[in-house]
């Protein structure tokens, strides 16, 4: 249901599909992605119904101390009531939790309300990637001290 609701999010905002979490095959395997050490997702759930996650993992290649905020998705029916800034947050916690000491993030231009969130969340964008997430057609990086 997870992986349903964040590819209708791709599709909403006609974001490119190739190289990007929407063709990702571990985007099928999130429960069993998840089970790595210092990682988590959060899921919001409403009658039944996932719409909303969002995570941190320590994707490979990324600087010591250094966690990419992950699957931060939500369904349109539940955006500007909150949810996704809890969600942020919670995740962002979580990584304070871990250890971590930096938040990094990818995303794409199709994303533009996200990535003004972002910014208001304190992440300064960058001038390449960092780590080895595989999303290659993610043209946008930012990274957050925590």
């Amino acid at each position: 249901m997870v992986a349903k609701m964040i590819r209708q999010v791709f599709i909403e905002h006609n974001a490119p599909q190739k190289g990007t979490v929407y063709s990702d095959p571990t985007t099928d395997h999130l429960f069993t992605l998840f089970q790595k050490e210092k990682s988590v997702l959060w899921v919001v759930e409403v009658d039944d119904n996932i719409v909303g996650c969002c995570g941190v993992y320590p994707t490979l290649g990324l600087p010591e101390k250094c966690v990419e905020l992950v699957k931060f998705y939500l369904d349109a029916r539940y955006r500007g009531k909150g949810i996704g800034k809890h969600l942020m947050e919670k995740s962002i916690q979580s990584a304070k939790d871990f250890g971590y000491t930096s938040v990094y993030i990818e995303s794409l231009p199709e994303f533009a309300k996200a990535i003004n969130m972002y910014e208001k969340q304190g992440f300064v964008t960058l001038d390449q990637p960092l780590g080895e997430s595989g999303h290659t057609s993610c043209n946008i990086w930012m990274l957050k001290p925590i």
